[in-house]
């Protein structure tokens, strides 16, 4: 995973709202696409560069594609997050 790629992905606010409805579960294109007032081909947009980022996972069922969080991507920035800022209580000494 690129951090660079994955925070390009997260700086639009649509992609982070897209991340947001996907919390809860799967949702197709079109799902997602009611959400916003935008072109279908503006949200596959969205979607395909957070499929790049690696934020997000696609899957087939029958005619439609599904989409949904891999948050083992956003663990690993949590983490890094966390180590950048210094919240490893164990290292700390008074």
């Amino acid at each position: 995973m690129s951090f660079a790629t994955t925070f390009k992905a997260l700086s639009d606010p649509v992609r982070r709202d897209i991340l947001t409805l996907l919390k809860n579960g799967s949702l197709s294109a079109g799902e997602i696409a009611s959400h916003f007032e935008m072109t279908n081909a503006t949200i596959s947009y969205h979607l395909n560069i957070l499929k790049k980022a690696d934020l997000i996972h696609e899957s087939k069922y029958k005619n439609f594609i599904y989409y949904e969080l891999n948050t083992s991507v956003i663990e690993d920035i949590m983490i890094w997050l966390q180590e950048l800022k210094g919240d490893d209580n164990h290292d700390k000494t008074i």
